[in-house]
């Protein structure tokens, strides 16, 4: 059994789509962010850097005490090896393309994704220069991956964890009102892997609907536990 301390985020959903992929058996631990359940001392004992998701495998395949993991492609990347390579291409060349892809969506697509939905979604009213770094540069990665999806069926040629963790920041354009209408690479691939029955499966639970507004109200509390000075003394403490 993997536990998977859980939001549904793009984050959460690349964990959830892998598990359902290999048919792992796991449990949902919900967290609420907006609480701050994130914020305690035994939850940085499961991930010292205090972000969702982590997963603690009971079972690892190494042996030994249950065994905790963060970030969400260091845990594609536990699970495929956990499940002997799976969704992880057999052909080195391959392989490598995977890897660049999925390292490429940790360090860019998402990130700079994430910014933009900070401030077109949350921050104050008059952020335009934050407004235009991270929308220009999220509409920058969206033309790298469409140039790619020109080229290939998939980021690795073949499905892969890379698909799995750039389809999820993908959908999520929605909620930042990006249009991908422009995009017929990407419209082909983002059909054909959200047809996937694991895909399906692994994005079924929904964030709560005061997080899906584009401008969601928050109390000076839920800001602090996402943004602010609670997100802070919790690391410092």
């Amino acid at each position: 059994m993997i536990d998977v301390h859980f939001v549904p985020t793009p984050n959460g959903h690349k964990v959830t789509i892998m598990l359902e992929e290999l048919r792992l058996a796991y449990r949902l631990i919900p967290y609420d962010m907006l609480k701050g359940d994130q914020l305690t001392p035994a939850y940085r004992r499961i991930n010292p850097n205090g972000r969702l998701p982590a997963i603690v495998d009971h079972e690892p395949a190494f042996g030994g005490a249950p065994f905790a993991v963060f970030e969400s492609g260091a845990i594609l990347l536990y699970l495929s090896e956990k499940a002997g390579g799976a969704f992880m291409p057999a052909d080195l060349r391959r392989r490598s393309l995977a890897q660049q892809w999925l390292m490429w969506q940790m360090a860019g697509l998402g990130p700079m994704h994430g910014q933009a939905h900070h401030f077109v979604r949350y921050a104050p009213e008059g952020q335009e220069y934050g407004v235009a770094r991270y929308v220009n540069e999220a509409r920058r990665l969206i033309a790298v991956l469409e140039r790619r999806l020109g080229e290939a069926d998939f980021l690795a040629e073949e499905y892969s964890i890379a698909d799995m963790a750039a389809w999820p920041w993908v959908r999520a354009t929605r909620a930042i009102a990006m249009s991908l209408e422009a995009c017929p690479n990407i419209g082909r691939w983002f059909a054909a892997v959200g047809e996937r029955p694991a895909v399906m499966r692994g994005t079924e639970v929904k964030n709560a609907p005061n997080l899906s507004s584009l401008r969601p109200r928050l109390t000076s509390e839920e800001w602090s536990n996402l943004f602010g000075e609670n997100m802070l003394r919790s690391a410092e403490s």
